[in-house]
């Protein structure tokens, strides 16, 4: 069992920056961050495999998130710049068991309990 601990979410006007970080409590393989807005489903934002090289971004943050992870803290991290109204949502970190990162929320195996970013226009 890994437990998840997200921080770093906030309030921040449109093109600001916030970075999250997402702390696990112990050794984990790839990681990725999701986000839930009201209404909406829980949808795919970026993932990162367990040395770092390979990463997956939505279309709608390619270019301005950036997923990296440190493994000697056990932690990754989510820097979120040019945010956008759309962008509000609570963000959720996860841990799926396996080397490659995937996409999907059903293969991620551990789940945080979500932070909460919102941008103000």
């Amino acid at each position: 069992q890994v437990q998840l601990v997200e921080s770093g979410g906030g309030l921040v006007q449109a093109g600001g920056s916030l970075r999250l970080s997402c702390a696990a409590s112990g050794r984990t393989y790839a990681m990725g961050w999701f986000r839930q807005a009201p209404g909406k489903e829980r949808e795919f934002v970026a993932a990162i495999d367990w040395i770092g090289s390979t990463t997956k971004y939505a279309e709608g943050v390619k270019g301005r998130f950036t997923i990296s992870r440190d493994n000697a803290k056990n932690t990754v991290y989510l820097q979120m710049n040019s945010l956008k109204p759309e962008d509000t949502a609570v963000y959720y970190c996860a841990v799926d068991n396996v080397l490659l990162p995937g996409t999907e929320a059903g293969s991620y195996d551990y789940w945080g309990q979500g932070t909460q970013v919102t941008v103000s226009s």
